[in-house]
């Protein structure tokens, strides 16, 4: 079990940016409508795999995340015609990609002299909606039709995979409505010993992508296992509602605040017919750190359309709040 078995986190830790868009960089390719998404790359460019790993590590991430967003047993066995075994060993898998790239990682600080930083591995496990492939992560028209032992069932094998593989973390994200997020808070308890965020999809600064409350369903969610979630937030979302969804969270709990954790899109929004949107009107995700920082993230990264470059940009400006607070 984890209990961050191969290290200890920061005060505030940076997370990777996105894994699919820095991937693209090596394979030439993007994922995008791809029904595996990034994950059928496990199969075709391992090496590639590592070395996004590697960009994020050089970058400054004290977390990577597995590439299992959109991988799942059944849509291995459909999509890559592999075995349902062969499908739960190529999970597995990317774990082991992320540890390869941990190994190089650390050999080149030990080989340059430089600060060792021994990032930890988060197991990624995105929604349910993700594997229908028509964007229902963003808009959880799923929830009300597809019912919790559904979602439990495909869910299982991922976790289970993770877990067996030695990730430090589980990464719950892109969670777009209240049910789901209730499923995987008690799947979570089946292993007592590993730690997880929980990463909610939102559509605008108040509600889930499904509607529900943001605040009432984190405020649940915590309070539920506040031993073994690390921390609650948001991800692929605009960076310009971060701030309005996490405003005042934390008020009614100045004693032992909720640890918070986003990692925002670039800005840009993903449509199924023309792909991503709207470049035009993001905003360099850099400028909004201290802000949030200073709001009670402990948790800070990129997801779609960032780059490592972004997380260099980000782990500059953590770095220098911490100085100035004191914590570095």
């Amino acid at each position: 079990m984890s209990e961050l078995r191969h290290g200890k986190l920061p005060p505030v830790a940076v997370l990777d940016g996105g894994l699919s868009s820095q991937l693209s960089v090596h394979v030439g390719t993007t994922a995008d409508g791809d029904p595996l998404w990034s994950a059928k790359f496990l199969q075709t460019h391992p090496e590639a795999v590592v070395n996004t790993h590697l960009d994020f590590m050089r970058a400054g991430s004290d977390i990577v995340e597995t590439n299992t967003y959109q991988a799942s047993v059944g849509g291995f066995v459909k999509h890559l015609g592999l075995t349902p075994e062969r499908g739960f060993e190529l999970i597995k898998t990317a774990v082991g990609l992320a540890k390869k790239a941990r190994d190089k990682y650390l050999e080149e600080c030990i080989e340059n002299g430089s600060k060792i930083r021994t990032p930890l591995i988060a197991g990624s496990v995105g929604p349910f909606g993700a594997h229908l492939n028509d964007g229902s992560e963003y808009s959880g028209n799923y929830a009300d039709k597809t019912p919790e032992e559904i979602m439990r069932e495909w869910h299982t094998p991922r976790i289970k995979a993770l877990v067996e593989a030695g990730v430090d973390i589980i990464a719950l994200e892109t969670i777009p409505c209240e049910k789901e997020a209730q499923v995987l808070v008690e799947m979570l308890k089946q292993y007592p010993d590993m730690k997880a965020w929980l990463s909610f999809s939102c559509k605008d600064g108040t509600s889930l992508a499904n509607g529900e409350n943001f605040q009432q369903v984190a405020k649940q969610c915590w309070d539920s296992n506040p031993k073994q979630l690390l921390g609650i937030g948001v991800n692929c979302c605009s960076p310009l509602i971060v701030a309005e969804l996490f405003n005042g969270i934390n008020d009614d709990r100045k004693e032992s605040p909720i640890p918070l954790i986003t990692y925002p899109n670039s800005g840009e929004k993903y449509n199924p017919e023309l792909g991503w949107v709207h470049k035009d009107q993001c905003v360099p995700m850099d400028r909004f750190v201290e802000l949030w920082l200073d709001m009670g993230v402990r948790y800070i990264g990129g997801c779609c359309r960032t780059y490592a470059s972004d997380i260099a940009k980000i782990r500059t400006q953590v770095d220098t709040w911490l100085e100035r607070q004191n914590l570095k």
